[in-house]
Formats: structure tokens, sequence, C-alpha cells
């Protein structure tokens, strides 16, 4: 996984579009998906866990390629000032959308549709990665519950920004930072077992 998140790092200096979701989803391997194989050895699996290596792992990987789907979705308009677009063309193309309408950055009932739809399914993907967040030891359940609810609320943002992803960041004020904590700690005090 060290030497893919590397690959992935130099897919970014000849790589700019992306054709369909497989092709981003095999980038999205290589920049983040690498970091839940890489971290999960380190956090450890909590003793009393029933979940199968296998299945914590896949939650974990569910869990990188959602914080990277959201951080294409937050990042369409500065990504686009770059000459890059991270989404793929097919799905573009049947949204009725184009490269143009991009660099145009104007948020319109066709650019909701297709956000809603590649929202939808990076919510998807944190639901598949809580199953595994739960299994994780018990000192590391607590950050990775805060990273997966405050990454998740970054979606939310782009919503109350009315999808407007070209010239307003989605964020995750202080004061909401702040009221995830205790809910992350929350969650991270349920045993596996239980679950």
């Amino acid at each position: 996984p060290f030497r893919d998140m590397i690959e992935g790092m130099r897919m970014d200096l000849w790589k700019s579009r992306y054709e369909n979701f497989d092709q981003l989803y095999l980038y999205c391997y290589f920049v983040a998906r690498t970091v839940g194989l890489m971290s999960i050895p380190v956090m450890g699996i909590a003793p009393e866990s029933k979940a199968t290596t296998e299945a914590v792992y896949n939650a974990g990987l569910a869990l990188g390629l959602a914080n990277q789907l959201t951080n294409i979705l937050r990042d369409v308009g500065e990504d686009a000032q770059r000459g890059r677009i991270y989404l793929p063309q097919d799905e573009l193309a049947q949204a009725g959308l184009s490269d143009n309408d991009i660099f145009a950055g104007k948020v319109t009932d066709k650019w909701r549709n297709f956000m809603k739809k590649q929202i939808k399914r990076t919510r998807d993907l944190f639901d598949d990665a809580e199953k595994g967040v739960a299994e994780l030891s018990s000192a590391s359940r607590w950050p990775v519950w805060a990273s997966l609810l405050l990454y998740r609320q970054i979606l939310d943002e782009i919503e109350e920004n009315d999808y407007n992803n070209f010239t307003r960041r989605a964020y995750v004020n202080k004061p909401k930072k702040i009221l995830a904590l205790p809910i992350a700690y929350a969650k991270s005090l349920v045993p596996p077992l239980s679950r």
C-alpha cells in the first residue's frame, strides 16, 4: 500500500480526467484506500471482535473511498481551476453535463441531480465503513468515528450550499465539530460484541 499510494500521487502528474467510476475507483484506491490498509494494522482489531479480518479491512477500504470521494465533491471548483475534473465523465454525460459545465461553474438542476447521486453513493460507503469502525480496538475507535462523522457532514454542507461546490467550499464549522466529538466518543464506547 505504501508504494501504491506513491503511484496514486504520480497519477496526478499525467491524468486529469476519469472516463468512468471504475477509473476513479482505482485512483481513489491509490491515493486514499491505501490509508486504510496501512492504518488498520496500527490501530488493531478489538480482541473481542467477531468480525472477520477481511470484513474489517473492507470497511477500512470503504472509509478511504468515502473520504476521497468527499474531497472530490467538495473541491470541484478548486480542481477545475487547475484544469482537473475528478468526476466520472460517463456519469456527467448521462446527467447532460460536460467539462464545459464544470468550468462554467453554474449550479443548475442538472448539476443538483448529478450531485445528489454522487452524495448518495458516498453516504452508502460511509454506512459500509461504520461496520468496521465498530470492530477496531477501543483506543482507535474514537478518532476514526470522529473522522467519519465529520467527513460525512461535509456532504451535508454541500447540500446546504445548494450544491454550489464551484465557488463555495463546504466545511464543517467549529461548533458542529465540537458537537460531533461527544457523539463519536459515545459510539466508540460501544463494544463490538453488542453490535
